[in-house]
């Protein structure tokens, strides 16, 4: 069985973010059967399975149904998915308890597990080489511009309007402020007449085509998604500036969750590239198969984060 939760919250709110807290709390302890075993490990009755939001997040939860359905065929669980609004709200959700299983960006994880170090990364995929998106489980961050404008060097774009996704995205936010900030020689907010959240990497990059924005930062391979779905070409782009390799997005899960369900679970995604029914699948997020990934191989992240909370 696979059913569906939706969620509206606020992204730059944080009143409606303590809000949407509070609701998927409540909501989360009217869950039957989440209890404790007698070894004191969560063994819930369904799991809940949630990803940061994109585009066309509704589309994706269709691309990931025969990922479920594995999950569910392997665990002997229920899965439901929760339909985010954004980075914060999945990372709310595994807070509360209330999301089990869920797919963060490397930003949004490394902040989630110094929250609760109970959310545990396990596995990313490794991506087919693309536009720009490189072969492996890394990708980079990008600052784009409209080919044909007159930003064609970062100089030029001093006093231009920038294009940043989300406040929880590493590649979108994090890596430019703290990166891309030290070639610049000041904030983003001093040298930009005007930054912007767009809500995603896709969105980002549409604003920069239709000159709602000068530049944005935006994910390779999100970037390229934009391209191979045909809403952008990509000789209409200038890429002014590359950053250092990004591991992918985290695949997490709860790790007060029995052991026989987490083993489960990372059955469910690394063995995923032997099953016949999931080839859709990973075509449609361009990689071959899913790789182990632990916490420190996040470290990275965690380093701009430092640096980043060193400059408050």
């Amino acid at each position: 069985m696979f059913t569906k939760y939706k969620f509206q919250d606020s992204r730059r709110s944080c009143a409606h973010r303590v809000a949407a807290l509070a609701a998927v709390t409540v909501f989360s302890l009217g869950l039957s059967g989440q209890v404790l075993a007698q070894a004191d490990c969560l063994n819930p009755d369904a799991l809940t399975f949630a990803i940061i939001p994109t585009e066309e997040t509704v589309a994706e939860l269709q691309l990931y149904q025969p990922v479920t359905d594995r999950m569910a065929e392997l665990t002997g669980k229920k899965i439901q998915f929760f339909m985010p609004t954004s980075y914060a709200s999945v990372v709310e959700g595994m807070l509360s308890g209330f999301v089990h299983v869920g797919v963060l960006g490397p930003y949004t994880y490394v902040i989630a597990n110094s929250k609760d170090p109970n959310i545990e990364v396990f596995a990313t995929y490794a991506k087919r080489p693309g536009h720009l998106q490189e072969e492996g489980p890394g990708y980079r961050g990008v600052l784009v511009t409209k080919k044909g404008s007159k930003f064609t060097t970062i100089e030029s774009l001093k006093g231009a309007v920038l294009g940043l996704t989300d406040p929880g995205s590493t590649s979108g936010n994090l890596m430019p402020r703290v990166v891309f900030s030290k070639i610049i020689g000041m904030s983003l907010d001093d040298y930009f007449s005007k930054v912007v959240y767009t809500g995603s990497h896709e969105l980002s990059t549409v604003a920069v085509d239709q000159n709602k924005v000068d530049a944005a930062f935006v994910a390779t391979h999100r970037f390229d998604n934009v391209i191979d779905k045909g809403e952008v070409e990509l000789d209409d782009f200038n890429v002014l500036w590359k950053s250092d390799p990004i591991p992918q997005d985290p695949f997490v899960y709860l790790n007060t969750l029995c052991d026989d369900i987490k083993k489960n679970i990372e059955a469910t995604f690394l063995g995923l590239n032997d099953q016949p029914g999931a080839k859709k699948f990973l075509d449609n997020v361009k990689s071959n198969k899913f790789v182990r990934m632990t916490s420190s191989d996040y470290d990275i992240i965690r380093a701009l984060k430092k640096a980043k909370d060193a400059r408050k």
